[in-house]
């Protein structure tokens, strides 16, 4: 797999306080200089996964920072009673502390959620969205839905857990050894209890800011059917890409076309403005 052009920026780590108690840390690792970019990781992920759409964001000119949510790496605070709300404000403390103005947000899974409940309760932080495997309209297949939860079952056999992440994350005939780990099953219980604890009307249109999804043709967690139910809902800001040959770990699958994809709308962006 093809990384980002060699001598892209280096990266580095900073910690946000992200609430007044300074009881939540925030690890973000940072590339690049320009305009800030924050994303959001997956279910149960960090933000390495990140690593190669940073590095390409930072080359085209833009300060991307990834976010470790509670409970990945150096990321701690409070792991139980939480909603999105809680997600969105360390978002948004993040943005804070990287930028005077609002930012753009690139959420992917799970992380599309945080996103948009970010821009709904902190619109003063966030200028457009960028949604990568956009679910939480339409419920995946049970067998989809199974496979994505067996992906955190350490009782699983090798085999198993490879068979699981392949059915859950990956388009058909792609291979799933880049996820094979990087799973918090402790961080996966926390969200996912934060996500069936929020309403969905507090978070899914996402304030009044622009939304550009990149779809995965073959995503069986967050099918295209998806994405259709948002532009419907908010026809006159939200444009979708399909993205042909992945599922919805998307990042490790195509990893150029997407920064291609998003780094194009960040661009045309930067020109309107």
């Amino acid at each position: 797999m093809a990384g980002p052009a060699a001598g892209a920026p280096m990266r580095h780590q900073t910690i946000v306080r992200a609430d007044a108690k300074g009881e939540v840390r925030i690890a973000v690792t940072l590339r690049g200089h320009g305009p800030v970019v924050v994303l959001i990781p997956s279910l149960g992920r960090g933000a390495a996964d990140f690593d190669d759409l940073a590095a390409r964001l930072a080359a085209a000119g833009y300060e991307a920072a990834a976010v470790d949510p509670r409970g990945v790496g150096d990321s701690s605070g409070p792991m139980t009673g939480l909603s999105l709300a809680d997600y969105a404000a360390d978002v948004a403390a993040v943005a804070h502390a990287l930028s005077a103005k609002p930012v753009v947000l690139i959420g992917h899974a799970f992380g599309n959620r945080v996103a948009r409940a970010t821009a709904a309760s902190h619109p003063e932080a966030v200028s457009a969205l960028v949604l990568l495997a956009a679910g939480g309209q339409v419920a995946p297949a049970p067998d989809a839905s199974k496979a994505l939860m067996d992906v955190f079952n350490p009782a699983l056999s090798p085999a198993e857990h490879r068979a699981a992440v392949a059915k859950a994350f990956f388009a058909p005939g792609a291979d799933p050894q880049p996820w094979l780990d990087g799973w918090y099953p402790p961080v996966m219980r926390a969200q996912r209890a934060a996500a069936m604890a929020t309403g969905p009307e507090s978070w899914v249109g996402a304030g009044d800011v622009d939304i550009f999804i990149v779809q995965a043709e073959d995503d069986v967690i967050a099918p295209p059917a998806n994405a259709e139910a948002l532009v419907k809902a908010y026809p006159g800001r939200v444009r979708v890409a399909v993205l042909k040959h992945a599922g919805h770990a998307m990042l490790p699958e195509q990893p150029r076309a997407i920064a291609d994809l998003v780094i194009g709308f960040l661009k045309r962006r930067d020109e309107r403005q």
